[in-house]
């Protein structure tokens, strides 16, 4: 493999600097002069860890209609994502050994970001016995998170031994708090827009009242919980709670709870439709104030895309889901003081670094010093684009952000030193 050799890009503390990469990791950083090297332009362009998300839908296996492994990649890598992990609501489920590995090795195959498969908790994702966490744990896959994403684990004897199970080896849960029985019907966030709409309420208690009891099971057992996409403001505040006690919770916030509210609701545009729902303008403050404080370590995509038909119906018909993987970047610059005011130290932490903490992913969120694995992103700080949903990587259209300027473009996304997008289009052939 040829080096690479980035000229004056943007380090983190560090200024205009140049970095090597030879043989798929960092060979030097500094003021350098390689003959024979490829070498990029970054002049003006920030330098990030490549991004991590902790939480992506693929689809694939069962729902190739709506994305594959392989587009939903190619839609990570032109978003800045080096790692995405793949939640188990396939079809089949990710609930054994023999699934996991076959989107891992799906992941491999298409070479754009590396894919870290989430395993069920349960058999199904129904709730009631717990998968073959164990299996997955040992597998080719290596397994470490483990979720029934999509559906709640409600039985409190099943999250408790989930948790006990998953500390033997160092694992986590990562639980979608909704009480199920307080939102049987709900279509959206219960509240004064709701009530004038007349679609029935999902309350926020739903959330609040799961992370309470969650946060006890984890001090109970000794175990990892992660909260995946908090969206209420009291949420943060049981969680900042939980955090000063010493309990191991690490909790995820979506893109779109930092930047939408239910308000968009009254267009009955079902591409506003998600679960847990947009919430209200009070929310997003908490929520924005919650993710600069660290009580909520990480952004997290949810990219839920879905086939047209799916979305383009009647609000109650339509599933519940938006694209992310492309837009989250610019969200959350929007959401950490938008690109004249962010801390980039503080968005590389919140996008790459605790989300590959959390996931286990050591060759990831690792900032450029010699010897690590050259898993890194260049933005535009001062670019602008435009998101036309035809233009977007993913399979799928159902972005909320559609024809909307956003601030800060990928420029180009190295995986292991090899260019998965370059000057802001996807590298055809990324495989070796």
């Amino acid at each position: 493999m040829t080096d690479l050799l980035i000229k004056s890009a943007d380090l983190i503390g560090k200024g205009r600097t140049d970095v090597l990469v030879r043989d798929g990791r960092i060979a030097e950083v500094g003021s350098i002069s390689a003959k024979g090297a490829d070498t990029v332009d970054a002049d003006g362009l920030v330098l990030l860890p490549g991004l991590v998300d902790l939480h992506t839908h693929l689809r694939e296996p069962g729902r190739e209609d709506a994305e594959t492994v392989l587009t939903g990649t190619r839609a990570a890598a032109k978003g800045g994502y080096t790692a995405v992990c793949a939640m188990a609501n396939s079809y089949p489920v990710a609930d054994t050994a023999g699934v996991v590995e076959q989107v891992a090795a799906l992941g491999r195959a298409a070479g754009y970001a590396d894919v870290q498969p989430i395993g069920a908790v349960s058999v199904g994702l129904e709730g009631k016995r717990l998968a073959e966490i164990g299996a997955m744990a040992h597998s080719a896959a290596e397994v470490r998170m483990f979720s029934d994403d999509g559906h709640c684990v409600a039985d409190p004897v099943l999250m408790r031994r989930a948790l006990e199970y998953v500390k033997t080896f160092g694992g986590l849960i990562a639980q979608h708090a909704e009480e199920p029985r307080l939102t049987e019907g709900a279509q959206m966030n219960e509240g004064a827009v709701s009530a004038e709409l007349g679609l029935p309420g999902w309350p926020s208690v739903a959330e609040e009242a799961i992370i309470a009891r969650d946060v006890l099971l984890a001090e109970y057992t000794g175990a990892r919980i992660h909260f995946c996409h908090v969206s209420t403001a009291r949420s943060v505040d049981i969680i900042r709670e939980a955090k000063a006690r010493g309990a191991k919770v690490t909790a995820e916030v979506c893109p779109h709870h930092l930047l939408l509210t239910d308000e968009a609701a009254r267009s009955y545009d079902p591409v506003y439709k998600v679960n847990p729902p947009l919430r209200r303008e009070a929310d997003v403050a908490v929520l924005r104030a919650a993710l600069a404080e660290g009580v909520i370590d990480a952004v997290a995509t949810d990219h839920a895309p879905h086939a047209l038909q799916d979305k383009q119906c009647e609000w109650a018909a339509a599933r519940p889901g938006m694209l992310g993987l492309e837009t989250a970047l610019s969200i959350s610059v929007l959401a950490l003081g938008g690109p004249a005011g962010v801390d980039w130290d503080l968005l590389a932490e919140r996008t790459s670094r605790a989300p590959a903490r959390i996931a286990g992913l050591e060759a990831h969120g690792r900032d450029p010093r010699p010897g690590v694995e050259a898993n890194f992103t260049l933005v535009d700080p001062a670019a602008t684009w435009t998101v036309v949903p035809e233009d977007l990587a993913s399979l799928s259209r159902n972005t909320p952000y559609a024809g909307m300027e956003l601030p800060v473009t990928v420029q180009a996304t190295f995986l292991r030193g090899r260019a998965t997008v370059l000057n802001g289009k996807i590298e055809e052939e990324t495989t070796e």
